[in-house]
């Protein structure tokens, strides 16, 4: 077992772990006075909680832990594959940072929650991308295709963006991306397709039933699809990146700027470049 192999299987058995840590948390059974406590130490070295999608995110971090462990930083990473709870957790001081959105969708949750959360770095993008379980090309797609796109805040707005580039659509100008519908937001169909929006947790479920779907690199990786199947995707020029979310007075925060410059290291971006093939971008 190569070292990549070894690091994806330590990080998806701790996933498992991670996922009842967010549980017991959601069932009012965290310790409050550990959730108000944003670092805490231990043994004299400093000890960051970070939740994280489980993959890349949770593996760039397992990459990076033994730099910040020679550095007297402890990186305690809580992996799940439901973020719906990690920036009020990360608000409330239950992790240091999180990792698992771009800034886009942060402002849109900051705008309806009143989080006091900022972008602590770009990581990389995972383009968001189209792919079917029936078709190999995009020319293969019949007329009246139907195709499931994500319905959550931005990432809607990514998928209506690319099926525009690729000719399937036109959007209507001066569009709010942070309340994208297919319903306000299609101006014309070019191609004679049906969009049908869904919970992006439910997508890869019902994929059979679509002619295509449209999902994100990370929720691709972790299904085990292989990311080069893609019938489209975004480029390289894609807006959204990756960040850590962390609390806006925390910017300064030393531990803070040390994960953030272990994560966007030359040896990093060797990393993400040899192992995801294209699927994963750096953005620094």
């Amino acid at each position: 077992m190569g070292k990549f192999q070894k690091t994806r299987a330590a990080v998806l058995a701790a996933a498992a772990l991670g996922l009842f840590a967010v549980s017991a948390y959601a069932a009012g059974k965290t310790d409050k006075g550990a959730a108000q406590t944003a670092r805490k130490k231990a043994g004299g070295r400093t000890v960051l909680r970070v939740q994280a999608d489980v993959v890349p995110h949770a593996e760039l971090l397992e990459f990076v832990k033994p730099k910040l462990a020679a550095q007297g930083i402890s990186l305690e990473i809580i992996t799940t594959t439901d973020s719906s709870l990690a920036n009020e957790q990360t608000a409330n001081g239950e992790f240091d940072a999180n990792f698992f959105q771009h800034e886009p969708y942060l402002k849109s949750i900051v705008a309806e929650r009143g989080f006091d959360l900022v972008n602590g770095g770009n990581i990389h993008v995972e383009p968001i991308g189209a792919y079917s379980a029936k078709y190999r090309a995009k020319e293969q797609l019949p007329d009246k295709a139907k195709i499931a796109i994500p319905n959550d805040a931005t990432n809607e707005y990514r998928a209506l963006r690319i099926l525009e580039q690729e000719g399937f659509i036109r959007l209507k100008q001066g569009t709010d991306v942070y309340q994208t519908t297919v319903g306000n937001t299609v101006a014309a169909y070019l191609k004679p397709v049906t969009l049908v929006e869904l919970d992006s947790a439910l997508i890869l479920r019902v994929k059979a039933d679509f002619d295509a779907y449209i999902t994100n690199t990370n929720k691709i990786l972790e299904a085990g699809i292989d990311p080069a199947s893609a019938l489209f995707r975004e480029g390289r020029d894609s807006p959204y990146a990756n960040i850590l979310a962390i609390k806006a007075g925390r910017k300064d925060d030393p531990a803070l700027r040390a994960l953030y410059q272990a994560l966007t290291g030359e040896e990093v971006r060797r990393f993400i470049e040899s192992t995801y093939k294209g699927a994963v971008i750096p953005a620094f």
